[in-house]
């Protein structure tokens, strides 16, 4: 019965793929992954600096390990190690991925001078008065009138989106997309919600919110039964 292979190495356009198996012992891997390094011949032959991509599927690695695999790997006189990849969280990660997938509800009227910052989607039952921040990682949702600033996607998500039932904001930001106020905002209560998200030419587009569901249809977390 043949072995199988628990390093395998694969050459891309940008340097080496070393895809490593997550079920045999650590002590195998390194062995195997030394010894597989040492009789490449592409490695062998190439005068050139190779960028080096690890996967280790769903083996958790401690950060001593890592360093021990990118040194195993720097020992080799043209490699240079990009990234390890790996399936595994850490606690904090995951902790991190849930506080970024909460819906944070606040009932109150955010007054000029108050900053609310939350991390994951935002939705606030009440008004942005002029000179009030709201600030979210994910999406807001404004059950209210805007008239102050909204910053949706704070760390950087440009999927994001702001809806307000008075979309009459001094300022909307969505990553690092910024819209002044709207040229024509009028005083006009009787407006439908309305929502504000980043076109396709990076630009921040207000718009009526029923547009939504083709702009981002995985915007909802809500699925149908249970």
């Amino acid at each position: 019965m043949k072995k199988s292979q628990n390093v395998t190495i694969k050459g891309t356009k940008d340097g080496l793929t070393l895809h490593l198996d997550d079920t045999c012992s650590y002590d195998e891997l390194k062995k195997e992954l030394d010894r597989k390094l040492s009789n490449s011949s592409r490695i062998q032959e190439e005068d050139k600096l190779l960028s080096v991509k690890v996967t280790v599927g769903n083996r958790y690695l401690t950060e001593q390990q890592q360093e021990e695999l990118k040194e195993l790997i720097r020992q080799k006189r043209n490699l240079i190690v990009e990234e390890i990849e790996t399936n595994v969280l850490t606690r904090e990660e995951a902790e991190l991925l849930k506080d970024e997938n909460e819906i944070v509800s606040i009932a109150r009227v955010i007054r000029s001078g108050q900053v609310i910052e939350v991390s994951g989607d935002l939705l606030l039952i009440g008004d942005v008065n002029p000179g009030g921040t709201v600030k979210a990682s994910g999406n807001i949702f404004i059950m209210g009138t805007l008239k102050g600033i909204a910053h949706a996607g704070s760390g950087g998500n440009e999927e994001a989106v702001i809806a307000a039932s008075v979309m009459k904001p001094s300022q909307l930001r969505i990553g690092d997309c910024i819209n002044r106020a709207p040229d024509n905002n009028s005083d006009d209560e009787a407006r439908v919600m309305e929502c504000a998200f980043i076109s396709e030419n990076r630009q921040i587009i207000i718009d009526r919110l029923q547009v939504l569901i083709q702009q981002r249809p995985n915007l909802t977390r809500f699925e149908g039964g249970r």
